[in-house]
């Protein structure tokens, strides 16, 4: 129930990171940064999570693979997004 409630924190943290702090424009630049996030964050619950704490309930639920899915897609919507914004014209 945990990961229902961290979700959205999370999703809204990643997208103020991607539109604040990240100020490339290139959308191959984001897709790197969707594989490489989605590759820490799958190694990173995998070590720290499956093999230190080993949950007893098991770990992978829905909450965990809409993390990863996000995880892949923000950084991919947020870079397209950008990527198109500096293409179009000023009015």
């Amino acid at each position: 129930m945990i990961g229902w409630a961290i979700l959205p924190v999370g999703v809204i943290i990643t997208v103020w990171v991607l539109v604040k702090k990240i100020r490339r424009a290139d959308f191959r630049y984001y897709v790197l940064l969707a594989v490489v996030w989605t590759v820490i964050a799958v190694a990173g619950d995998y070590v720290f999570i499956i093999r230190l704490l080993n949950p007893a309930d098991g770990y992978y639920q829905l909450d965990v693979y809409l993390y990863y899915v996000l995880m892949f897609a923000i950084p991919l919507i947020v870079g397209w997004w950008k990527s198109t914004a500096t293409r179009r014209p000023s009015s």
